[in-house]
């Protein structure tokens, strides 16, 4: 299963009420200081831009999961921009659910590996989703206040072109109480 959305939309939220095995593609976000990392307007490292994440490295993660049961992978800290250690990530079921920003990137691959059950999109108002971004991305001192404002608005105007983006890839768009319901009738 792949959850899918704008940035504060609600997929750790949803994941981490489902009860599953919850793979975050966002510990697969490349370490600022690595070459060639994209950079905004804002001067900064473009972390909306796919290449600023490891698209073959999350797709590796969710096989070996699949097939094993189990996987390495790595703990990101979005504050200081890079990794900064690795878990193991264990199946206590047999289902899982990875989620993140850019999943739609992986859609396509996973379903084509016959790695994908279902993939969904939550959308919800945009103004609502900024502010619940803004307010759990300063609670958790994830970037200077300034940053967070200036992305956030961007993030909102663009909000339409990111759940058509993930439409696009095959994901279902919903509101997050409709992809509750039907991630707990699959479960």
């Amino acid at each position: 299963m792949i959850l899918a959305g704008p940035s504060g939309s609600g997929k750790s939220h949803l994941a981490a009420k489902l009860g599953w095995t919850v793979l975050r593609l966002d510990d697969f976000y490349r370490d600022a200081d690595e070459p060639d990392m994209p950079r905004s307007t804002l001067g900064i490292v473009d972390w909306d831009d796919p290449a600023s994440w490891n698209s073959a490295a999350a797709v590796e993660a969710i096989h070996t999961l699949c097939t094993t049961g189990s996987t390495e992978v790595p703990v990101y800290d979005i504050a200081s921009s890079a990794r900064t250690s690795t878990h193991t990530l264990t199946l206590v079921a047999d289902r899982f659910i990875a989620e993140g920003l850019f999943a739609p990137v992986i859609v396509d691959a996973c379903r084509e590996a016959g790695m994908l059950d279902a993939a969904i999109c939550l959308r919800r108002n945009r103004a609502i989703t900024y502010c619940l971004r803004l307010v759990r991305d300063l609670r958790e001192g994830r970037k200077p206040p300034w940053v967070l404002a200036r992305r956030g608005w961007r993030l909102m105007r663009d909000e339409p072109r990111i759940i058509a983006d993930a439409v696009a890839h095959g994901c279902e768009p919903m509101t997050p109480r409709a992809a509750r319901r039907l991630l707990d009738r699959l479960g």
